[in-house]
């Protein structure tokens, strides 16, 4: 239940919005919903302060959003497979999130957004940075958006998960590494349009995407590099400082994402669910 005025204030000139006066612990009403997902689709990432959310009513918030994403590469490896618990411990010499990118994109029909909850978070250090990626394909020349048109990139998940990543050694939080993983692949459109605000954005992040339709590593190469720094320049980005208590819901078709790997000698802890998406187009 709504408990006063939803009040959305904006972050930064690219995007993201604080949003006061609801409490996510409480069973919220479609209208409240409502105005949440306008909030999203208006500044890619929405944040809040001050928030009690206990396992279940994570799950309850994130479901009035669609269906819980499971993630296949941390499938088995916790408790509950509809969580992610994103830990960091000092000392860790690696960490999830390390590379801009954008959550899961080797699967065909990628997360349309996730919701990352603050546990024990770092008196400093440890902020996670957004890039809208309406603003990266809005830069892009015409000549560059009529030879992205039609184009098709190529992700997979082989640089992040299994036994050739070796991604787990130094890292507090493991994903699968056996020998009965497989690489996930598929094909996503290199400019994307948003199934709800039916706005074109940059589709490509250096996770998971490893190439083009139809070309030969070298060739997809200068303009992979290109598009991927183009889609994080400075004008494109902003900053969360968290707290405890603090929320990130992101929309992962929209925004790449990175997290700072300055937390020292602190601990970092985060819960994460991600909600189901739909195939790009």
């Amino acid at each position: 239940m709504r408990n006063s005025r939803l009040e959305v204030r904006p972050i930064s000139g690219a995007g993201g919005a604080e949003i006061f006066g609801v409490d996510l612990a409480q069973d919220l009403d479609d209208n409240t919903v409502g105005e949440i997902r306008d909030a999203l689709n208006a500044h890619c990432v929405v944040f809040f302060r001050d928030q009690e959310l206990d396992i279940a009513r994570h799950k309850a918030f994130a479901r009035k959003f669609g269906e819980i994403f499971i993630h296949p590469n941390y499938r088995g490896i916790g408790d509950d497979p509809e969580i992610v618990m994103v830990r960091r411990e000092p000392g860790d010499t690696g960490y999830v999130g390390e590379d801009w990118h954008a959550d899961t994109t080797m699967w065909p029909e990628p997360p349309m957004g996730a919701i990352l909850y603050g546990i024990d978070v770092p008196p400093y250090g440890g902020d996670t940075m957004f890039a809208n990626q309406y603003l990266a394909y809005e830069a892009l020349s015409d000549g560059m958006k009529k030879m992205l048109a039609g184009l098709r990139a190529v992700h997979s998940d082989i640089l992040v998960a299994g036994p050739q990543a070796g991604k787990n050694k130094g890292r507090s939080t493991k994903h699968r590494d056996g020998a009965d993983w497989r690489e996930t692949r598929s094909l996503h459109p290199v400019v994307r349009t948003h199934p709800e605000t039916g706005r074109k954005m940059l589709f490509v992040n250096k996770s998971y995407t490893v190439g083009f339709e139809g070309m030969t590593e070298a060739e997809s190469k200068p303009l992979l590099d290109f598009l991927m720094e183009h889609g994080n320049r400075p004008e494109f980005t902003f900053r969360y400082r968290w707290q405890n208590g603090s929320i990130a819901f992101w929309d992962n078709r929209s925004a790449k994402h990175i997290a700072m790997g300055d937390t020292g000698p602190f601990r970092r802890l985060m819960r994460r669910i991600q909600i189901s998406g739909d195939k790009p187009f």
